[in-house]
């Protein structure tokens, strides 16, 4: 069990110091989970469903390791943070460093495909298929592979306008929502059972060419998924 309950102010502000990949690849959507997300997704993790003190965590297509580091800070027994970029995997090491939280994260250089064994839990901020379609469905089926409960974020298909000034103006910035039922399906095809689904506001900031804003802020919903 977690000997203390870490304010959600602690952990966004120890996960802002995760510092983003030096040069983002746009074909692969590379784009660093926001820190208030990411703490967000923790906080759901570890203090709604008791899924981070005490159990194995994997973090699929980690980055820089922003959800790996949070784990490991919430009191994960094992973190393993996973992705394909050499240079993403070098700076979430150092990142690990610089929260004084070397010891509690492993890293591995390898594609989704070749992780295996058996987790608690599964993090993971995968690519939403905006350059690739449906690139997200790689990374929610080895996560279902090899995860007790998932949580992933995926772009929500909610456009309203309404919708989003009301997530914008909540004190919590998060609504729970019913799942896509193309999300569902594929999820009941599988073998399991979504739990939740919780809408949030992403923001992500200029970073590429073909950008024409200085920031871009859109919908995710968070998927909570049991065996």
């Amino acid at each position: 069990m977690q000997k203390r309950i870490v304010r959600k102010l602690e952990l966004e502000r120890l996960l802002s110091r995760v510092e983003p990949h030096p040069a983002p690849r746009p074909n692969i959507e590379q784009y660093t989970i926001p820190a208030g997300v990411a703490a967000t997704m923790l906080y759901i993790a570890a203090y709604a469903n008791d899924s981070i003190a005490g159990k194995s965590v994997l973090d699929l297509g980690c980055g820089t390791g922003r959800l790996a580091i949070g784990a490991a800070f919430l009191g994960a027994k094992s973190v393993l943070g996973v992705d394909v970029d050499r240079t993403a995997i070098n700076v979430a090491v150092e990142n690990s460093m610089r929260t004084a939280l070397k010891e509690k994260v492993n890293w591995l250089v390898a594609d989704v495909d070749a992780v295996c064994g058996e987790f608690d839990t599964v993090l993971q901020n995968p690519p939403y298929g905006v350059q690739v379609l449906r690139a997200d469905r790689k990374f929610l089926e080895k996560a279902l592979e090899v995860g007790k409960t998932v949580y992933s974020l995926h772009k929500s298909p909610r456009k309203s306008k309404a919708f989003y000034s009301m997530l914008k103006a909540g004190s919590d910035g998060i609504v729970q929502v019913a799942p896509a039922s193309f999300f569902k399906e594929f999820v009941e095809e599988r073998g399991r059972k979504i739990r939740a689904v919780y809408a949030m506001v992403m923001s992500i900031p200029y970073m590429f060419s073909f950008h024409t804003k200085k920031k871009h802020e859109f919908i995710v919903d968070l998927y909570v998924i049991d065996g």
